[in-house]
This record gives C-alpha cells, structure tokens and sequence, in this order.
C-alpha cells in the first residue's frame, strides 16, 4: 500500500503526461461520479459499522454488571418475601447494591408495551428487585440456591438471554457494514477499468501513433493512470463532502442504530481516509486495464 501511494504521489507531478489523453469524454464524468457516489455511500457505511460498535458496546456495558430478581407470590406475603430477597443480597459477597423497583419504576418498565393508564395497583404484578453487581462479580448459582431456600417465589435474570443476542446482532452489523465497504470499493474498482479501458480503446490510433515516435508503454499507461487517478481523487473528495455533509444533519442523541449513525470524537477522522483508498484502488485499476489493453494493440 505505501508503494501504491508513493507511486500516486509521483503521478500528481507529471502534468506533462495529461496531453496524451483527452481532457473530454464521457470517461471523465463517469470516473469521477462513480468514486464520489461510491465514497458518498462508504461514509455511510463506515458511520454504520462505528454506530453499531458503539451501540454493542453500550449495550454490554449497561446489562453486563445489572441483574434482576423477580419475586411473584401472594399479596399478603410479597413483602415478606422482597425483605428476605435483599436481606439475602446483603450478605452475598460480589453484590454491590439492591434495591426494591418502586410501582412507579415498573409502571416505566411496562409502559412501552401496554401504555401509560396501565393499573399497576389493581393488577398482581411480582415485585422487581434491581441488583448491581461490583467488580469482582458474584455466584450467579450459588445465589440462585439461597434465593430457592430463603425466598422460593424469587427467580435470577443475570440478563445474559437478552444481553448476548443483542450484542451479537450489533457485531454482526458493524461486520455487515466492513463489508460494505468493500463492495464498494469492488465496485468503484469495476467500474473505473470500465472507463479506462473505454478510453484506451477510443484513443487506440493515438496510442499506435504515440508508438512511432518512440513513446513506451509505460509512459502511455501512466498518462491514462494519472488522468483516471485525478478524476476519482476529485470525486472522491466531493463524494467525502457530501457525505459528511449529510451525516451532519441526521438526528442524533438517540439509543439505536439509526439514531446514532454518526461518527464521535476522534471518529471523525476516519472518513478522510476513503479519498486517498479511492485514489489507491483507482490507481491500480487502472493500471492494470491500461498495461493489459496495451499489450493487445498491435
């Protein structure tokens, strides 16, 4: 990689080269919107797989150290039963804090599912206690056993059913969104050895003329290159601006993908690294469509 950006940098000096290729064509405007709507779309997919990592981790870390234990069991013993509940977490060695969810807080739980009049008085809804676990952890089946003995209606979420789907469907986006990417620079690279190969075979007599006079394949592959990379590094650059552009105005501040599909802090650098890549993979494209043309004119 560091060979292909030297070798992009020397072609940005060799102006004299541009006069073996026409300046118009319908391969100039066709190089540089496929590397600005390709770059365009790979800021958003960069933004996607970063919001998705964000996302999985927030989601690990916020059910990670939380559990809950439920108690159902008649009315007239549910107190007695949420008492003995905490007094058990008050000797559990790992537990950092406990404390019994108000009707309020469960009301907030449910309201998302049944709506805001829900009766939460008039209804035998099990009383909910929310547990934070300190650094060390604890024994989530020894505590199991204790809880079985000295509150047998109280059953253990370490949240662990809902906190791994959940984090294992964000990393398989943020690895959707990777992939992505590459697609897209697959298929920029397709589409600009279209272009050039295009533009090499409407340009053969030049290129047969250019022959006579002593001109080397590789004098006229790197004319083509530097003409082929200039056009998609400007593309590119447009595509960047657009595209930020863009993420800029999605809402944000939300907890979900879509939401937060923007790029944080030090994040913000990333989406300057696609122009030079589409510079890379342009330059290779074309090199590669314009030694393989040339080596089959006669």
């Amino acid at each position: 990689m560091t060979g292909g950006l030297r070798r992009l940098g020397r072609l940005a000096s060799e102006r004299a080269a541009d006069r073996v290729v026409p300046p118009a064509g319908h391969t100039a405007w066709l190089t540089t919107f496929t590397a600005g709507a390709m770059v365009f779309l790979a800021v958003f997919a960069l933004a996607l797989s970063l919001a998705a990592g964000r996302l999985a981790d927030r989601w690990s870390d916020a059910l990670a150290r939380t559990a809950t234990i439920r108690v159902s069991a008649p009315a007239d013993q549910l107190d007695l039963q949420a008492r003995a509940v905490l007094d058990v977490l008050s000797t559990t060695p790992g537990i950092e804090s406990a404390r019994a969810m108000t009707d309020a807080e469960q009301r907030a739980l449910l309201e998302p599912w049944f709506g805001p009049d829900l009766p939460v008085d008039t209804l035998p809804l099990p009383r909910l206690i929310a547990v934070t676990e300190d650094a060390e952890g604890y024994d989530a089946e020894g505590l199991r056993q204790r809880l079985a003995a000295e509150a047998p209606g109280a059953v253990l979420d370490d949240h662990g059913r809902w906190r791994e789907p959940l984090v294992a469907a964000a990393g398989r986006l943020r690895t959707l969104g990777l992939l992505a990417i590459l697609l897209i620079g697959g298929a920029m690279a397709a589409m600009i050895t279209l272009a050039a190969n295009a533009s090499l075979a409407s340009n053969a007599q030049v290129i047969r003329v250019l022959r006579l006079v002593g001109a080397r394949d590789a004098y006229i592959a790197r004319a083509f290159v530097r003409r082929f990379t200039l056009r998609a590094l400007a593309g590119a650059a447009a595509g960047l601006a657009a595209g930020l552009a863009a993420v800029l105005v999605l809402p944000g501040g939300g907890d979900s993908v879509l939401t937060g599909l923007r790029f944080e802090r030090a994040e913000w650098l990333w989406p300057f690294v696609l122009p030079p890549l589409a510079g890379l993979v342009a330059f290779v494209a074309t090199r590669m469509a314009a030694l393989a043309t040339l080596r089959g004119l006669t």
